[in-house]
């Protein structure tokens, strides 16, 4: 899962970012308006984690712009801006969710997990096509008897998959989604995770689409 977070105080940017990536989180992090406006245009994430009081261009027009262009990808803004019409403002113009700093990261993770299953169209926690299912705040995996605790990448494999049930994903989409930017990607890295899922949970349940990429089954 790549999220983008949007930030221009290096020691918040750095702290989310190490609890993004040790939460199974691919992260790009980009310092002002203007880039981050870039960015969304040109590269997928699945989640933005937006400030408000950045450089060049102002949270707040970063949004709009956003949600003008017709993009329904969930927001979080994260800012010092306390009072409640800033927050309406906020959330009138489009973001998903607000959380004031200094925050709990483990509340920033946890507001993060609940945009994304509603933009995946899940409510509960646990992610499911009726064969696997994928807890994404322990990241155990269950098939049928099977217990299995996932490395972070194999979460984010494996999360990808489950939040498209019957969706062939390519090797680019499955690698934009579990690498960040400056993370260097073997060729294969993928194959790899797709081994070890398998070997955890059972060599049926990701299914190779030859010369296309791979899926989960759709639920019954």
């Amino acid at each position: 899962m790549r999220i983008l977070l949007v930030e221009d105080d290096a020691m918040i940017g750095a702290a989310v970012s190490v609890a993004l990536k040790d939460a199974a989180y691919a992260v790009d992090w980009v310092k002002d308006g203007v880039t981050a406006g870039g960015v969304l245009e040109s590269a997928e994430h699945q989640a933005v984690l937006l400030d408000l009081g950045l450089p060049r261009r102002d949270g707040l027009s970063v949004l709009r712009r956003l949600r003008d262009a017709g993009s329904t990808i969930p927001v979080i803004i994260i800012t010092a801006r306390d009072g409640v019409d800033e927050r309406i403002q906020g959330l009138d113009c489009g973001a998903d969710d607000y959380l004031v700093k200094p925050f709990d990261v483990n509340e920033l993770l946890a507001r993060l997990r609940a945009v994304i299953r509603r933009q995946g169209g899940q409510a509960a926690p646990l992610l499911t096509n009726g064969k696997i299912t994928l807890d994404s705040t322990t990241r155990e995996a269950c098939c049928g008897a099977v217990v299995e605790v996932l490395s972070a990448r194999e979460f984010a494999l494996l999360q990808a998959l489950l939040l498209k049930p019957g969706v062939i994903l390519s090797r680019a989409e499955l690698e934009e989604r579990i690498y960040g930017w400056n993370e260097e990607v073997e060729s294969n890295a993928v194959d790899f995770l797709i081994h070890s899922v398998r070997k955890k949970l059972g060599a049926h349940l990701i299914k190779n689409i030859r010369g296309a990429g791979w899926m989960v089954e759709k639920p019954e």
